[in-house]
């Protein structure tokens, strides 16, 4: 067995779904794969002895998640005031528009596309309800419209898709860059070393304890593939395809067209940056 502890940003063991600090309740979506790891994270936020709550990422569109989810909120007391989306991939953000009809609540977003009601997100913004207070944060790379949420009472970060709970994330190209993304990775360390940000609570996998180890793992793990990739370039290998054939020829092949927009997206930071 694996020592968790010896692993990038300490994942903690245990159960994904129930509480993962004083704050933040996990609620696991049915929706395992190998993109969405276990599933998708939807997370409660509320401050302790407040009656309201902030719904993060309702998940897919399944009505017996849905349904968990309120149901999970109002047995700890609680009603279901607001819902946020870190960004508007499905498995995320499907079920978004049926749960804020459950819940009578707006949806607020960094995408107008996604919201309902006239209030987004955008980057510095405070969200406050019932007493939590939410510090937005720009973290596109994964999607343009990447959002994280600092929750400054726990010293921690919900990071969406940003930062996985368990192995990277996917720069979706065309809409996710690169270079907006090592820049996102930055930003993140600044919060780990500047506002004491500790623990990571992902959009898929467990909760990382170690949000520093965490950052430092993803910004080696990205110059590695990239010095990877501008070599099989050297090397001849030009296309995506032939990219991803040679450089992640370990890992399982039916991942490998996800694998080719990270390519996709690295090829062209190297190409901006006069590397190949």
């Amino acid at each position: 067995m694996t020592d968790a502890a010896a692993l990038p940003g300490r994942p903690r063991d245990g159960v994904l779904s129930g509480p993962a600090t004083p704050r933040a309740v996990n609620v696991l979506a049915p929706n395992a794969s190998p993109m969405t790891l276990d599933g998708t994270n939807t997370w409660i936020l509320s401050e302790p002895g407040s009656e309201l709550a902030v719904v993060v990422d309702p998940g897919p569109l399944d009505e017996g998640h849905l349904a968990n989810v309120v149901d999970t909120a109002e047995k700890a007391g609680k009603r279901v005031a607001l819902t946020l989306l870190t960004h508007g991939h499905p498995d995320h953000a499907e079920g978004a528009v049926r749960f804020a009809g459950l819940t009578g609540t707006k949806v607020r977003a960094l995408d107008p596309a996604l919201r309902l009601g006239d209030e987004g997100l955008g980057a510095g913004a405070a969200v406050g309800v019932g007493g939590l207070e939410l510090r937005v944060v720009s973290t596109p790379g994964h999607t343009a419209d990447s959002l994280s949420f600092h929750i400054p009472a726990d010293r921690a970060i919900l990071t969406g898709d940003t930062v996985l709970g368990r192995g990277t994330t996917l720069v979706a190209h065309p809409d996710g860059r690169l270079g907006d993304y090592l820049d996102t990775l930055r930003r993140l360390r600044s919060l780990t070393v500047d506002d004491g940000v500790h623990t990571v609570l992902p959009g898929h996998g467990p909760v990382l304890e170690d949000a520093q180890g965490a950052v430092e793992f993803y910004l080696a793990h990205r110059a590695h593939r990239l010095a990877q990739i501008e070599t099989a370039v050297e090397n001849g290998h030009r296309t995506p395809s032939e990219v991803v054939a040679h450089v992640y020829a370990d890992v399982d092949r039916s991942l490998w067209p996800a694998a080719e927009l990270s390519v996709r997206a690295q090829l062209e930071y190297l190409e901006e940056h006069g590397l190949i």
